[in-house]
């Protein structure tokens, strides 16, 4: 037993120092398969990647398990995270313009848009990678331990297989006649559609970004007392850059859900409304948690902030224009005459008009109920909306008969939520808050619809799911209002 332990202990640093020597010998494959195109230097190529993840996925668990005694693992670890992901993310961005110049020249723009994404998304994990390095060294300087169960954890563990995934597509060689069981794995990897891969990548950026915010809602105290020397104004505008930014990325979120609904990819679409909905509640609780949401002693009471604005200008764009741009472009291009002739504007605009008028009675209410909505909150409203349109999406890749009605029932329920956002004698439940406190609701939900959005049927389960929340007064009507801990003031989302 000893001498099996010992064997485990060395193994440890092979697991994790040998990491970044895999992916670099992973690098020279790819640039031979750049060169000349062997499939044997590929599939090469692809197996070094694979053992590196393996490593990546239970080195730590190793270090832990049989050799605590070593204080600076967790640090080389992070070391070798960084320098394993500075090589492998450019490379597959490289790799991504070199298939679509070289391997499939006839490709078309979904393809060189998916190139450019891929891109964007090895710039955003690196980004992400030197600002939490950044964060945790301030962290160490205020004598402040570094936390390890957070956000950033699950990040880490879908990097590595995200990096294999794109490694294996973009370099991938297409080989005719008869080749072995592993290369056909391979192959069908390699072959993954780009709508598959979008997926995958929106759902890798959205936890990067969140990633980013749980940072500076942890450390970022620490880098303030150090940077602002007692100035409260000072700290204040430094801190509503976070929350203004993540609000940004609400407003982007939306705008890109627009334009991938113009090259009807509704399931995408779909995927960026979810990114708003997410970033809208994580503006709030940063807000929260940084204390923005307390005035200042000297403040003029009931004034106007810009982080305010900028909140009420993302939701109108994300909740209101965006889902109706969405329907009105859908409805537009349906294989029925008679429906592309209806005057779908007027219900797009009755939408958007009516999320105007929530977002302002919200901002000027001045009575809330903790835990509660008065009225259908706006993204609620905007994933209620958008979910029959991939139903709608289903049954016309699917060949289906399904006839005008279900065009009909969409129009129906765009009117029904512009209603119900505005009868605010009916209270909805706060969400987000609800899932915080209960984070089995939470994986349970993000499990089925990891399960579905690989599938034709996740359009169901979202309309379901939304639903059944359009439904939820009947049950929660009765519930007293509980504001939850270190939450000041209500948030629209």
């Amino acid at each position: 037993m000893h001498r099996k332990e010992k064997f485990l202990t060395r193994i440890t640093p092979v697991l994790v120092y040998g990491r970044p020597l895999l992916v670099f010998a992973g690098l020279l494959c790819a640039i031979a398969v750049m060169l000349n195109r062997s499939p044997a230097i590929y599939l090469a190529g692809t197996m070094l990647f694979f053992t590196s993840m393996v490593f990546d996925l239970i080195d730590g668990w190793f270090s832990a398990r049989f050799s605590p005694e070593i204080t600076f693992a967790e640090l080389a670890d992070r070391v070798m995270d960084r320098i394993v992901y500075s090589i492998v993310f450019p490379l597959v961005a490289v790799g991504q313009m070199w298939r679509l110049s070289y391997v499939f020249p006839e490709h078309g723009r979904l393809e060189l848009l998916h190139a450019v994404f891929v891109l964007v998304l090895c710039v955003t994990v690196l980004i992400r990678d030197n600002f939490a390095h950044f964060m945790r060294g301030f962290a160490i300087r205020q004598a402040r331990e570094p936390e390890l169960q957070e956000l950033t954890r699950l990040r880490t563990g879908v990097a590595a297989p995200l990096g294999l995934l794109l490694y294996v597509h973009a370099f991938y060689i297409p080989v005719e006649g008869q080749v072995s069981f592993f290369y056909e794995a391979v192959a069908w990897l390699g072959n993954l559609s780009v709508r598959h891969l979008f997926v995958i990548e929106i759902l890798f950026l959205i936890i990067n970004f969140g990633s980013i915010a749980v940072y500076c809602r942890r450390y970022g105290t620490y880098c303030l007392d150090v940077l602002c020397f007692g100035d409260i104004h000072l700290r204040r505008r430094i801190l509503s850059i976070f929350p203004n930014g993540l609000t940004v990325m609400n407003a982007m979120m939306g705008l890109m859900g627009v334009f991938f609904a113009y090259q009807a990819k509704m399931t995408e679409a779909y995927l960026f409304l979810i990114g708003a909905a997410v970033f809208d509640k994580l503006d709030g609780a940063m807000a929260r948690k940084l204390g923005l949401t307390e005035s200042l002693p000297d403040a003029q009471k009931g004034r106007i902030t810009f982080g305010g604005i900028m909140d009420d200008v993302a939701d109108a764009l994300s909740f209101c224009i965006a889902p109706a741009w969405i329907f009105y472009i859908f409805l537009s291009g349906h294989p029925d005459q008679g429906i592309r002739n209806l005057p779908l504007y007027i219900p797009a605009i009755l939408y958007v008009l009516s999320g105007f008028a929530r977002l302002v009675y919200f901002t000027a209410d001045r009575s809330p109920i903790p835990g509660f909505f008065k009225g259908l909150p706006t993204p609620a409203a905007a994933l209620f909306v958008t979910a029959p349109l991939l139903v709608l999406t289903h049954l016309n890749t699917s060949g289906l008969e399904a006839g005008k009605w279900p065009a009909y029932i969409s129009i129906a329920l765009m009117l029904l939520a512009a209603f119900l956002m505005n009868l605010y004698r009916i209270h909805y439940i706060h969400i987000g808050r609800f899932m915080d406190r209960n984070p089995w609701f939470t994986w349970t939900n993000l499990s089925l619809m990891l399960i579905f959005v690989f599938t034709p049927y996740f359009g169901y389960l979202v309309f379901l799911q939304m639903f059944l929340y359009l439904l939820s007064p009947l049950f929660t009507w009765r519930a007293e209002p509980q504001a939850p801990t270190a939450e000041v003031s209500e948030q629209n989302g």
